[in-house]
């Protein structure tokens, strides 16, 4: 899709939808008790959380067996079901037709919200519909910024996939990279494209797209490291997951390259690589501040009628790189499984 870089007001806007939700939820906790009782009851809480009725919120990801990218996700929506008294019910399918299926079920069982990707939102938007038929209200999370107000969902959470991508092409001319080859893991997911449009539009190198299998780990390996051998002056691999990028490590090395491997996301592991140098560098989109956002909305919406950026602007989580110069700040909370 041919987008046109976005202004600065553009760029600002949802951060200032962040700065309002948490102001509104910090009004609504200082209201409740006023003053000095307010810092106290702070102190006496551990993390705070909601006595309001206990309130069920399905979150419906397109997460492929095994991609652990998902599980940080997981976890932020869990603190803030925790915290917010909720029953939180988890599905996933990377197929759009069963994540659709998914999403059914949460409306059949009348949740009080729901919470979905739209990597195929075309896929999606049927069952969105019926949701909102039945006064479900839902929001979008990682995937679908492009499309979350045109299928009418409440609020979005996660990064601009294309600015992210720009923003990852900028940084490797600044590596002094000449020719890299960008691998997309699943054909057809509207973010993986937009990451490597990006990419492509402000790289003034040459940029390749390479499609592999991404449910099948030793064919990525096998894949990427054909690519190398036939190709050495391919200079830097760039990733879009963190697994992917642990297997592009491999691929190099067995390929007798010297390619850099770089990649958007992170996990642990991947964090690991940053520090040992086998990694230049990640982008990071925060997803357990999207998983944590979208659950928390949902109980906003519901219990004080909030709904960040005014339903007209999303909340954006990335991009935030993380090279040697900060890593080691990054790997504490990494090493939790939260970052």
């Amino acid at each position: 899709m041919d987008r046109s870089s976005p202004s600065r007001s553009r760029r600002l806007a949802p951060v200032v939808a962040v700065a309002a939700a948490a102001a509104l939820t910090l009004a609504g906790c200082a209201s409740s008790h006023g003053g000095k009782k307010a810092e106290e009851a702070a102190q006496n809480a551990s993390a705070g959380k909601a006595d309001t009725p206990r309130m069920t919120v399905a979150l419906v990801t397109h997460q492929a067996p095994g991609d652990t990218f998902w599980d940080t996700v997981r976890k932020g929506a869990e603190a803030a079901a925790a915290k917010d008294n909720i029953k939180l019910v988890y599905s996933a399918d990377p197929n759009a037709g069963n994540q659709a299926n998914l999403v059914q079920n949460a409306v059949d069982q009348k949740v009080d919200g729901i919470a979905i990707t739209l990597a195929k939102p075309d896929a999606m938007r049927s069952v969105v519909g019926k949701a909102q038929q039945a006064g479900i209200p839902v929001v979008g999370l990682n995937s679908g910024l492009s499309d979350w107000k045109k299928l009418g969902l409440l609020e979005f959470f996660g990064q601009d996939e294309s600015v992210a991508g720009e923003a990852f092409g900028d940084k490797l001319n600044s590596t002094g990279a000449k020719k890299v080859v960008c691998v997309i893991q699943e054909q057809g997911n509207v973010g993986l494209t937009q990451r490597c449009d990006g990419v492509k539009k402000t790289f003034k190198g040459t940029t390749e797209t390479l499609y592999v299998n991404g449910t099948d780990m030793p064919s990525v390996k096998s894949t990427i490291t054909a690519k190398l051998k036939q190709d050495s002056s391919i200079d830097t691999v760039v990733t879009l997951g963190a697994p992917f990028a642990l297997t592009a490590v491999q691929s190099v090395s067995d390929a007798g390259s010297k390619a850099k491997v770089t990649t958007f996301d992170l996990n642990k592991d991947l964090v690991k690589g940053v520090q040992n140098g086998s990694i230049e560098f990640a982008v990071d989109q925060q997803p357990y501040l999207q998983g944590y956002l979208a659950v928390d909305a949902l109980w906003l919406y519901k219990y004080n009628g909030n709904y960040s950026g005014g339903g007209v602007q999303p909340v954006l989580t990335g991009p935030a790189f993380v090279d040697k110069s900060n890593v080691d700040k990054v790997a504490q909370f990494a090493a939790k499984g939260t970052r």
